[in-house]
């Protein structure tokens, strides 16, 4: 792990790569160092198989002669690897085409240095064992034995550590950890359910709970029935719920996508029902939190859609350049042609317990998450997917038989629309781009195309 007093500070790393970079004939540069702690115990027929731990940093410079930019990263942080990336960098840079939009790094943060949020780091995440991932992969077996299932799954915990630094003057480092557990239960009888959390406190997480969660799911799902297509109300639970945030975070909430003309959102244009907030909040200790991005820039909350309008967008220095903002702290790792992502996205919840979600509905599907799915038309939000591990038969307010999976076609906007409830507790999940917290949903129509044997 490269960290700070132990001779391979991050920040240190950073500022003798700029000042080489400088050196070299640089107009501006960037770097940005990146250390990762990783571990994980994976899991397979209710028996711990894999105990896995990396360790690694990398280094990436972006190196700017006027209107060329080049990129150029390595994973060694000795004397040698860090002067081979500088003259790597230099020599690109001097090849590139130029770039007349090129706006310039973005400058320093109004308050000085930035230093990471004390909520972005838990010491028992940063300290734990194997023998604590194994001691929760244990519970979770120990449910799925009590119901007669199979647990599937991996306990993740990470430490991590970055640094920015550039000509511009901006300086910035954070530590971050996180942890993850996630199963699915398998039933010899055909049931699959599935159950995650997340959380920057591995202490947090609570591997019994889900064990029991997931191994229920899966006997409940035993002996599906089939349904026809169609239309049908649902409740969807959060981890449904992050698919529609991750979607609409790829295909809508990003500068680029609306300078491209792909998005659909625009400010003030009512896209949700007035139960629908989300926000991208970075600070938010419930989730997994940023203090800046990898620009090096302070990460701001951004409020993404209010009461079903939508309201703003995320940007990282290029993008809020063209459009004559300031950047928002979304910026990824250069070289980055996708733009800006929010990362840490946040719906509000409502004031409704999760059975009353299930008893507004008459006849409907209660889905436990989606897979598999991909944008149709991106413009209009339409996504096309399929259930998976849990999904269910409501009628007259109550779960009733356990459904085969259905594949669906369908806009998350008209989803979004449709929410005619809010469920009242959240939950902290990984997205695919990033920590998402969540409630449950319960929305008027889901379009349901197809059927399947499973």
């Amino acid at each position: 792990m490269v960290t700070p007093g132990d001779g391979t500070d991050p920040l240190a790393i950073a500022e003798t790569v700029l000042a080489r970079a400088m050196d070299a004939g640089a107009s501006e540069a960037e770097v940005l160092v990146s250390s990762d702690d990783q571990a994980l115990t994976r899991f397979a027929n209710s028996e711990i198989h894999q105990n896995v731990a990396e360790t690694s940093a990398s280094v990436n410079l972006r190196f700017v002669l006027g209107r060329r930019i080049a990129t150029a990263s390595t994973g060694r942080i000795d004397e040698a690897g860090l002067a081979a990336l500088v003259h790597r960098a230099a020599a690109v840079a001097r090849t590139c085409e130029e770039l007349e939009d090129w706006a310039g790094l973005p400058g320093p943060d109004p308050s000085g240095p930035i230093h990471g949020l004390p909520a972005a780091f838990a010491a028992p995440t940063a300290d734990a064992t194997p023998e604590l991932r194994a001691e929760g992969v244990r519970a979770v077996i120990a449910a799925a034995d009590e119901q007669g299932v199979l647990a599937y799954g991996s306990f993740s915990t990470g430490r991590e550590a970055m640094a920015v630094a550039n000509s511009k003057g901006i300086r910035a480092f954070e530590e971050r950890t996180s942890a993850q557990l996630l199963t699915v239960h398998m039933s010899p009888d055909g049931g699959t359910g599935y159950a995650e959390r997340a959380a920057t406190d591995v202490t947090n997480i609570d591997p019994e709970g889900i064990g029991r969660e997931a191994a229920a799911r899966a006997k409940a799902t035993d002996h599906a029935i089939s349904m026809p297509a169609g239309d049908y109300p649902v409740v969807l639970e959060p981890y449904a719920v992050v698919d529609i945030l991750d979607m609409l975070g790829y295909v809508g909430f990003s500068g680029l996508a609306v300078e491209e003309g792909r998005s659909f959102a625009e400010p003030g244009r009512r896209v949700g029902s007035d139960l629908v907030t989300i926000i991208d909040d970075s600070a938010n200790p419930s989730g997994l939190p940023m203090t800046f991005d990898y620009e090096g820039v302070r990460k701001e909350r951004v409020v993404l859609i209010e009461n079903g309008v939508c309201r703003d967008v995320v940007y990282d220095a290029q993008t809020a350049a063209r459009a004559g903002r300031r950047s928002t702290g979304h910026g990824l790792p250069a070289p980055n042609p996708y733009g800006p992502f929010p990362l840490n996205m946040v719906m509000a919840h409502g004031s409704t317990p999760h059975d009353e979600l299930i008893a507004g509905i008459e006849r409907g599907l209660l889905v436990t998450r989606f897979h598999y799915t991909n944008p149709v038309h991106p413009k209009l939000a339409i996504i096309t997917g399929m259930t998976r591990d849990g999904t269910f038969l409501i009628e007259n307010g109550q779960v009733v038989a356990p459904v085969r999976n259905l594949r669906f076609t369908q806009s998350y906007l008209d989803a979004l629309a449709g929410v005619s409830a809010v469920g009242r507790d959240l939950r902290t999940l990984r997205g695919s781009f990033g920590a998402v917290v969540v409630p449950a949903l319960r929305i008027d129509a889901w379009s349901f195309t197809g059927t399947t044997e499973h």
